[in-house]
């Protein structure tokens, strides 16, 4: 996707996440149905971690930068294609984020 087409990258993004990928969670027998379930799975990968730790504002993928929303993007198409493993991706953001609520023990 050309870099400069921001409208057309978050049109993408958005038929990725609300409509293809929902469509097909059940019969692939995906762990997640829900649009933010996907959005939280790609945007955390793509980040290598949290999303929320790198991106400033709400919605997400309206305040990524143009790289990490292209990742992100490229992820959710590779899902569609069946070329990663969700569930593997979905483990790791769910690990992410329980890490990221453990409180810090004081010395």
């Amino acid at each position: 996707m050309e870099s400069g087409d921001r409208p057309a990258a978050e049109a993408r993004w958005l038929k990725l996440t609300r409509k293809s990928l929902p469509a097909v969670a059940r019969a692939r027998r995906w762990p997640v149905e829900a649009d933010h379930c996907f959005q939280r799975i790609f945007l955390d990968t793509a980040c290598d971690g949290v999303w929320y730790d790198r991106i400033p504002g709400r919605p997400a993928y309206a305040h990524a930068d143009r790289a990490l929303l292209d990742r992100a993007i490229a992820l959710a198409e590779a899902a569609l294609a069946d070329e990663v493993d969700l569930a593997a991706l979905n483990r790791r953001s769910l690990t992410w984020r329980r890490k990221r609520t453990v409180p810090l023990t004081g010395s």
